[in-house]
């Protein structure tokens, strides 16, 4: 089998340190010291997790392919497998059941403990002190329900229309604060792909994945769903192309992704960035390439510095004419954003922080569905639900009360035309990284008994009768910092318990 030789030395400004590393060298396959079965897919190498399979035929002029090669001729990248590594990969053998995993929380836990540690530093980093990380998951606890009594809730449905198209449940599958799908499974995002194909649900292909656009596309099944998340490239044609032909392979939606993302800067991601370096030369780490990057940003630098920093509104009018796809401008953080897109005539807004991996101490996109939500009636007379605008959430949901709260709040709408949803992304990159796609059907399941019963326990017989009147959001607005730890409070709280571990001693407790 003949492997093909290609002159990367436009790269270099990508990543000089690494490719100069393995110049020469195979990057796509290692060679194990230690061969054994159950090392077969930990060990993706340095190329693979990082960039899809069509990453140099899409981005490297076809002159700069040299040649094949033979692959017996091609040295090896060879690994050594330490004691620490081992004994993360008997973890991996005895971790819990996926019965005994009962909650999206459970996956999260199971994952840190299994996940390669320079794979769970980039999927679980996230900017400075983590304080909006948290402050996404913590903006939910302080909305409270008014259930309602004496309704038939014998039978409930929890379905809905996003976009126009059917979901068996008001969420999609946004994987985008992260993508690099490879560094947690060797088949990457295609478990997110056949898992939201069983269930029904909708799945946001990212920008940056591990596998190709086609792959994914490829893998749906007949009539699936699937939006496409976009990174806008500075070269425009780039970006056209990318556009229409997502346009052409059926995509049903564009999500441009506008918050200050990747470049001009990227967030401070201390975990990622710690990660990054197995520098020979420990001041390696602090020092600037050629160019001028700083390269201790962690595996987020390394796929980033193709996008866009000028994207600004007057490119919305460039972006209406390349394509018929539905616009939505994902990253939106204020009521006042969100009233310049609606008087732009896009589709609707995604109200994130990207994960709180860019700036921290930004605002939850449940805390600022609200207020878009109150100027949007009040300034623009909108009511929803309604077919013009619609509002997606996402950040920190882990639960399906988290998803029923931004409904009740205006993120979802039911009628004939269009609907919108909330957005989950870590807790599906943890399940998949855990379990394979097992775990990604796992989560959906339990997401989905979540919703049965918590409809019947709100008196909503349906979506739409989950109503702003079902939630107490006074106290939303009110900020006070989650901290990680609070040695008073633990000290008199018998902590919840995560799922239990084969053999306990392995466990990282």
């Amino acid at each position: 089998m003949l492997r093909k030789v290609y002159d990367v030395t436009e790269f270099l400004d990508g990543g000089s340190r690494i490719i100069l590393k393995y110049a020469g060298k195979d990057a796509t396959h290692v060679h194990l010291l230690a061969p054994c079965s159950r090392y077969s897919w930990i060990y993706s190498a340095e190329y693979d997790p990082i960039h899809p399979p069509d990453a140099i035929t899409t981005n490297l002029p076809k002159e700069k392919h040299l040649g094949p090669v033979e692959p017996d001729t091609v040295e090896k990248v060879e690994i050594h497998i330490t004691d620490e590594e081992k004994a993360r990969l008997e973890r991996g053998e005895n971790k819990p059941s996926l019965s005994e995993v009962l909650n999206l929380h459970d996956f999260e836990h199971v994952a840190k403990q299994v996940m390669p540690e320079k794979a769970w530093a980039y999927y679980s980093s996230a900017a400075d002190d983590e304080i909006t990380i948290r402050e996404n998951h913590a903006a939910f606890h302080r909305i409270w329900f008014r259930p309602r009594v004496l309704r038939d809730v014998t039978e409930v449905d929890y379905s809905t229309k996003i976009l126009g198209n059917a979901s068996s449940m008001p969420i999609y599958i946004a994987s985008t604060a992260t993508a690099l799908g490879k560094l947690g499974h060797p088949d990457g995002e295609l478990n997110l792909t056949r898992a939201a194909a069983k269930h029904g649900v909708i799945q946001m292909i990212p920008t940056l994945a591990s596998c190709s656009f086609d792959e994914i596309v490829d893998e749906a099944k007949p009539g699936q769903v699937q939006f496409y998340q976009l990174y806008v490239n500075k070269d425009r044609e780039i970006t056209k192309r990318i556009v229409q032909h997502a346009e052409r392979r059926g995509i049903k939606g564009l999500f441009i992704t506008v918050e200050i993302v990747d470049a001009p800067q990227l967030g401070r991601r201390e975990k990622d960035m710690r990660q990054k370096f197995e520098a020979e030369d420990p001041s390696e780490v602090t020092k600037a390439g050629s160019d001028g990057v700083d390269r201790s940003q962690g595996a987020a630098r390394a796929i980033s510095s193709f996008i866009d920093p000028g994207l600004s509104w007057k490119d919305l009018k460039w972006f209406k004419s390349i394509t018929k796809m539905p616009l939505i401008l994902k990253g939106v953080q204020c009521w006042e954003d969100c009233l310049e897109a609606y008087d732009q005539g896009l589709a609707g807004c995604v109200l994130s922080n990207h994960g709180g991996r860019q700036l921290d101490f930004a605002r939850s996109g449940i805390e600022v569905l609200a207020e878009c939500v109150k100027n949007l009636k009040e300034k623009r007379g909108l009511s929803f639900p309604n077919e013009k605008f619609q509002l997606f959430v996402d950040g920190g949901v882990r639960r399906a009360t988290d998803v029923l709260k931004a409904v009740a709040l205006g993120a979802t709408a039911d009628n004939d035309y269009i609907d919108a949803a909330v957005g989950i992304g870590r807790p599906f990159l943890y399940a998949f990284s855990s379990y394979g796609v097992e775990g990604v059907d796992h989560a959906l399941n339990i997401l989905k008994a979540e919703f049965e019963m918590n409809l019947r326990l709100l008196g909503a017989p349906t979506i739409k009768d989950v109503v702003p009147e079902m939630v107490d959001a006074t106290n939303l607005g009110i900020h006070i910092v989650s901290v990680p730890k609070d040695n008073l409070y633990e000290s008199n709280y018998d902590m919840m318990q995560p799922a239990k571990w084969r053999n306990e001693k392995l466990a990282k407790l």
